[in-house]
């Protein structure tokens, strides 16, 4: 593998137990964290625009 294919697999790794921890944190739900494991990235922009920057 490339190192560009390792950089993207490592982001993508990241971003799932980010959206995971976060998801747990706020929601307690197992449901919800793999839910949220599964959409990853989209997740966590979705957390930081809604709670931290309060734009949504």
């Amino acid at each position: 593998m490339n190192r560009g294919g390792q950089v993207v697999r490592a982001g993508v790794s990241f971003g799932s137990a980010l959206a995971i921890a976060i998801s747990w944190t706020t929601n307690k739900s197992l449901i919800w964290a793999i839910v949220h494991g599964i959409l990853s990235w989209l997740y966590v922009a979705y957390f930081a625009l809604r709670y931290r920057l309060h734009l949504i």
